[in-house]
């Protein structure tokens, strides 16, 4: 798997994921439409116009799964159980249609699990930046991972 195992991680590690991810404005109305936000922020020129960002915003939970999706391939692909909370979720910063979101991961804490001795529990900080180096969205996630033998 290309995913990390329980047993690969340690506190302090740092992973600076190389793919970054341009959003465009067709990711963010199909985003908005399935998940029926109707946020005119997000979906009304006009309207986002004349708020202090001056144009549309991308929907801070696309910017959220797109944070999480592009340590996938490098961290977690098939090799975790369950995403068992986020938390501390911070965006200070917008994101706009032609961003380029690149992120870096950090392993903040670790244990064996104390229900499933095949798994362990990861305490992950995500920090997501622009194509301009500015931190647009920074949050953590507890991840249930295989151990390596499991």
């Amino acid at each position: 798997m290309p995913g990390k195992f329980f047993e690969d991680l340690e506190v302090g590690m740092t992973f600076k994921h190389p793919t970054g991810r341009t959003i465009t404005e067709a990711d963010n109305v199909l985003f908005c439409a399935i998940t029926m936000n109707t946020q005119p922020l997000h979906l009304d020129e006009h309207f986002a116009a004349q708020t202090p960002f001056g144009r549309r915003i991308v929907n801070g939970l696309l910017t959220l799964s797109l944070a999480v999706g592009l340590t996938v391939s490098e961290l977690t692909e098939g090799t975790i159980i369950a995403n068992l909370g986020y938390d501390t979720v911070r965006t200070p910063r917008p994101v706009f249609h032609g961003d380029t979101l690149y992120v870096e991961t950090r392993v903040m804490d670790k244990r064996p699990s104390q229900s499933r001795p095949d798994a362990g529990i990861v305490r992950l900080r995500h920090v997501g930046r622009n194509q301009h180096g500015e931190v647009v969205i920074e949050f953590e996630r507890t991840v249930l991972f295989r151990k390596r033998n499991s």
